[in-house]
């Protein structure tokens, strides 16, 4: 039988992943961490204090997983788009996540490494510090909200989609609701419908907003500096 690796601080956060993956974060208890990794929930103060710390390291580890923006990227877009499709597919394997990610209070070093980046990506792109702040939280609401929903739905594959639309259709009046039955038939059912792609299409029109008034600022910045009276020689 081969020998078990020796207990570290990362094997059991990567423990308490496997838990909440399968049983939400309130699963995430010593003595459950403890099983998982086959070991007395006494051996895991010697790497944790307590189930807080392990809380805030396994947020600092889901960050980890999410990909950088590279600090030099010459497209802003592309680096922020790059972020949020990593930010879902990492987030929709670890959903328990989403309520913890905001949440602590001391946030481990690869949680602060990874907004710095995507701040340093948006200030280096021209927006000020304030629209910055806000592009952050609206990019991070759109993502999380769209894995929330995503994880709701009973739609994994295209045939889950039909199978859906032609059930919801199937019992639908539809003179009632004509609309309705127009983007049912029109739409979800049309050949080569993807509803994956629509995470692609929201994003998009956000960096389209986001631009606009990224351009707005720096108009808005341009004229100020114009207008600053010169001072007087001397004064």
């Amino acid at each position: 039988m081969p020998a078990r690796p020796p207990l570290s601080r990362q094997r059991v956060l990567d423990a308490a992943i496997r838990v909440a993956d399968r049983g939400g974060v309130e699963a995430i208890t010593m003595r459950r961490v403890a099983q998982e990794l086959g070991v007395e929930a006494m051996s895991l103060y010697h790497h944790v204090p307590n189930k807080d710390a392990i809380l805030d390291g396994v947020v600092d580890t889901v960050f980890t997983a999410i990909d950088l923006p590279p600090t030099d990227s010459p497209d802003w877009r592309a680096a922020i788009r790059a972020r949020a499709r990593s930010a879902r597919a990492v987030l929709a394997e670890h959903t328990w996540a989403l309520g913890l990610l905001d949440s602590r209070r001391t946030p481990g070093p690869a949680t602060l490494r990874h907004h710095d980046a995507v701040l340093g990506v948006l200030r280096r792109a021209g927006f000020d510090l304030p629209t910055a702040a806000h592009a952050i939280s609206l990019i991070d609401s759109y993502v999380h909200g769209y894995v929330l929903q995503e994880a709701s739905l009973p739609i994994t594959t295209p045939e889950d989609l039909t199978e859906v639309a032609d059930g919801i259709l199937a019992d639908l009046p539809t003179a009632e609701l004509p609309y309705l039955t127009e983007m049912i038939v029109e739409h979800a059912l049309r050949p080569g419908y993807d509803h994956a792609a629509e995470f692609s299409y929201g994003l998009d029109l956000i960096l389209d907003a986001l631009d606009t008034r990224r351009g707005r600022t720096a108009a808005s910045a341009g004229r100020g500096h114009r207008a600053r009276p010169t001072s007087p020689a001397g004064q």
